[in-house]
């Protein structure tokens, strides 16, 4: 799967998965720090094809 293939169904994933929560009222109080465990878990992805490329 080529890199930016990757990116964008990762961005697609995280849209909806937000959504989601948005809509059952569970990201009103922190919407801001919702983004951090997203960036978080694409940091690592972008770092584990790095470091474990064949």
């Amino acid at each position: 799967m080529k890199k930016r293939t990757f990116d964008i169904i990762f961005i697609i994933i995280s849209t909806i998965i937000l959504i989601a929560l948005s809509e059952y009222g569970l990201l009103e109080k922190y919407m801001a720090f919702s983004l951090i465990p997203i960036l978080i878990a694409y940091q690592l992805g972008q770092y584990s094809e790095r470091k474990f490329k064949k």
